[in-house]
């Protein structure tokens, strides 16, 4: 595997996420899933950049997930940075009650059978993350 490879994501990732979305009898050629991985890859690649840039301007080493979300918007994705901030709040939340009952001796804090943090959205919003 080359350089260009190991920066791209995982293409059987990406050939199920488009699978998700699409009719169970559809086909994608893998040419469709390259030029998928590709322009993924690349959008977080370009959004991380961006995110990377204000912690150096700010003289921070770590992007965390709000700076993630600052980037989203400052490039444009208002809607998708709305929804990862909603999502990154209530994910903190989530751990900080986790983080609760663990300290009084209690499970995971979860409405969910795999422990994932319950969803939050309402009937016909969709989570762009």
């Amino acid at each position: 595997m080359d350089d260009q490879q190991d920066k791209l994501l995982p293409i059987a990732n990406v050939g199920r996420i488009m699978k998700k979305i699409l009719p169970p009898t559809a086909k994608i050629s893998k040419e469709g899933k390259e030029r998928m991985q590709e322009c993924a890859s690349e959008f977080i690649s370009f959004v991380t950049g961006e995110a990377s840039d204000k912690c150096h301007k700010e003289n921070r080493k770590t992007v965390n997930g709000d700076d993630i979300c600052w980037a989203l918007s400052s490039i444009g994705f208002d809607v998708y940075a709305e929804a990862m901030t909603r999502y990154l709040h209530k994910f903190r939340e989530y751990e900080r009650q986790r983080a609760n009952n663990q300290t009084m001796g209690g499970g995971a804090a979860s409405n969910d059978e795999d422990g994932s943090p319950p969803d939050n959205q309402t009937a016909g919003e969709t989570a762009y993350i």
